[in-house]
C-alpha cells in the first residue's frame, strides 16, 4: 500500500511539474511594440486597434503600443528608432528616402488616394488656379505646401497668392467656415463628415488631377534596420495587422464600435459612415489588404522628381515591399 501511495504521489509531481512547465511556456512574455499615428485617431487607424482589441497581436506574441505622434513625422521617428513601427504616406517615406532617411514602406492601408483639396461649394474652388488670393489651412508640413505650389504651377497658377494658416488638427468644417478656404482632407473623414453636416465641397481629388498622384497614403512603415535585422517581429506584426484590416473590411460597424471603445471621444455617427465608406477602400480593387505596386512608387516619384519635390531620383525597388504580407 506504500509502494502505491508513494507512486501515486510521484506521478502527481510528475504531471504537476509537466503542467508547470507549460504554463511557464504559455506565460512567455509579450514583445513590446510600438505603432506612432499619422494623425490623431481615426478609420485610417481602425485595423491596428482591432487587432490590439481582438487579441491578433497577442496571439503573435506582441503587446502593441498604439501613439500618438509628437513633434516630427512618423518616418523620422521610426527611423530614429522612437517606434517600431509607422502611419506614414508614400510622399513622406519618398522624400525621407531621397534625404537617406532609412524607412520602408510594408503595407498600403488604403488602395487608392483618397485625398484632395476641399472647400465648401460656395466659395467656388473648382481647380488649382482658383486657389490663388485664398487661404490654405495645413498642419505645417512642408510637403504639403510643395505638393500645393506643384499642382498650382501645373494649372499656370500662383502659389505666391496663396496665404498658409498652420491650423495643425483644429476641425475641418469649423475652420473653413471662419479661418480659412480649403484644406487638404481625406474623402474618407473630413469628406464624410462633411456630407453628415449637410455641407456640399468642391473636391479636388489628386489621383484625378493627375494620375501620377495616385500616392498610397496612408502606408505601414518600419526602419531599414527592422526590416532587415528583425524580420519575424515584422512577419508578425503584419501578420496580426493584415488580420485587423480584413476583419475592418468584412465587419466595419463591428470594427468602427471597436475604435470607439478604443477612442470614446470620437464621434459615433462619424466614425460608422467613415467605416463603411472604407471597408470598400482598404484594398478595393487589389488581390489582397496592403499590396502594392512598384509602377505606382515610380510614377509618383518620378513626378516629384520633374516637379523638384525630390532633390534626386528614388530607388523606388528599395523604397516598400510586399514580403511581409499574408499570402493571398
Amino acid at each position: 500500500m506504500k509502494k502505491i501511495v508513494l507512486a501515486v504521489a510521484l506521478l502527481t509531481l510528475l504531471l504537476a511539474a509537466g503542467c508547470g512547465g507549460n504554463k511557464s511556456q504559455e506565460e512567455k512574455p509579450l514583445k513590446k511594440v510600438s505603432v506612432i499615428l499619422d494623425w490623431t485617431p481615426n478609420t485610417n487607424h481602425t485595423g491596428v486597434y482591432v487587432a490590439q482589441k481582438q487579441g491578433f497581436y497577442e496571439e503573435e506574441g506582441l503587446d502593441v503600443d498604439i501613439v500618438q505622434p509628437s513633434e516630427g513625422g512618423a518616418a523620422q521617428l521610426v527611423a530614429s528608432g522612437q517606434g517600431d513601427f509607422g502611419f506614414s504616406y508614400q510622399e513622406e517615406v519618398t522624400i525621407a528616402r531621397t534625404k537617406d532617411i532609412p524607412v520602408k514602406a510594408l503595407a498600403a492601408v488604403i488602395q487608392h488616394n483618397t485625398s484632395g483639396f476641399a472647400s465648401p461649394a460656395g466659395k467656388g474652388l473648382k481647380s488649382p488656379k482658383d486657389f490663388e488670393g485664398k487661404k490654405y489651412g495645413g498642419w505645417g508640413s512642408p510637403a504639403e505646401e510643395a505638393m500645393l505650389k506643384a499642382l498650382m504651377n501645373q494649372d499656370q497658377a500662383d502659389f505666391n497668392k496663396v496665404e498658409i494658416i498652420n491650423i495643425g488638427s483644429a476641425d475641418f468644417l469649423t475652420s473653413v467656415s471662419k479661418d480659412i478656404d480649403f484644406a487638404w482632407i481625406f474623402k474618407g473623414w473630413d469628406g464624410i463628415q462633411s456630407e453628415l453636416k449637410g455641407v456640399p465641397l468642391n473636391f479636388i481629388y489628386l489621383r484625378d488631377y493627375n494620375a501620377a498622384l495616385d500616392f498610397y497614403t496612408p502606408v505601414l512603415i518600419a526602419s531599414e534596420d527592422t526590416v532587415k535585422n528583425n524580420p519575424e517581429l515584422v512577419a508578425a506584426f503584419m501578420k496580426a495587422t493584415a488580420r485587423g484590416y480584413d476583419y475592418c473590411i468584412k465587419y466595419p460597424e463591428k470594427a468602427g464600435q471597436v475604435l470607439l471603445d478604443c477612442v470614446p471621444e470620437l464621434n459615433k455617427e462619424l466614425v460608422m459612415a467613415s467605416q463603411q465608406y472604407l471597408s470598400k477602400e482598404y484594398q478595393a480593387d487589389a488581390s489582397r489588404w496592403g499590396e502594392m505596386s512598384g509602377e505606382r512608387w515610380k510614377k509618383y516619384a518620378d513626378w516629384m522628381y520633374s516637379q523638384a519635390l525630390i532633390e534626386k531620383p528614388l530607388d523606388y525597388q528599395e523604397a516598400y515591399t510586399n514580403q511581409f504580407l499574408p499570402k493571398e
